[in-house]
């Protein structure tokens, strides 16, 4: 914690301090690998599997077990048009009996896909649609203390319409979505008010109204690398 300021409150730390309790000046996330000593598969599902885990964070230290999902991973695709609108799609969710409005997105199921392939497939599958211009809007993880799920969130633009023949059919809770051109300040606005509650949808389009603020200056390209996806990690 910064330095109490004259009004009582924290003043921030410089941005080449370090507190003694270890923090860096440098804000990013980094690998971490501590010494596993046993790895199980506890269930085995159709989708993603649960995993326990025996490890020590450090050498001789007392050894702790955790559980979590290990995920494929997923992509989400922020779609904007030249008007400045994001596509949203309505969809039932039934863990949380709820109709959520997201962006689309969906599994990195089909092994060894490139991600941005990844993503215009889903984008084609759900919405029909097809983008000229794909970049990188930015990276999460959906839970990290439960699951190992990666996300990418990617910005499609130059959108045109799937050919009629060419489309997806839509199938089991694909098949009652709803679609939505909604404009990017009022989506923003949405995620702000607590009306949108899905995690890609509400990091993807804060980021997209971050994009637009910048000019699109400070977006990777969409073939950029992934090092923190769980396919791209070696231990």
């Amino acid at each position: 914690m910064g330095n109490l300021g004259a009004s009582g409150t924290a003043e921030p730390r410089a941005a080449d301090e370090t507190s003694s309790a270890g923090w860096t000046s440098s804000v990013a996330d980094e690998e971490s690998y501590r010494t596993l000593h046993s790895q199980s598969t506890v269930y085995q599902g159709r989708i993603w599997n649960i995993v326990s885990d025996t490890f020590s964070l450090t050498p001789g230290s007392e050894p702790l077990t955790r559980d979590y999902i290990d995920h494929p991973g997923a992509v989400a695709v922020v779609v904007l048009n030249e008007s400045h609108q994001v596509l949203l799609l309505r969809q039932y969710r039934h863990p949380v009996q709820m109709n959520l409005w997201e962006i689309p997105a969906g599994l990195l199921d089909v092994k060894g896909e490139d991600f941005v392939v990844g993503a215009a497939r889903e984008l084609a599958e759900e919405a029909d649609l097809a983008a000229a211009q794909w970049d990188v809007l930015t990276d999460f993880f959906n839970s990290p203390g439960s699951s190992s799920e990666a996300i990418r969130i990617y910005l499609a633009r130059g959108i045109t319409e799937v050919p009629e023949e060419l489309r997806h059919v839509r199938t089991d809770e694909e098949a009652e979505i709803e679609f939505a051109w909604v404009d990017l300040e009022e989506a923003a606005a949405a995620v702000l008010g607590g009306r949108i509650h899905n995690p890609s949808a509400v990091v993807g389009i804060l980021a997209a109204a971050q994009a637009v603020r910048t000019g699109f200056a400070d977006l990777r390209p969409g073939n950029a690398p992934w090092p923190e996806h769980p396919s791209q990690r070696q231990q």
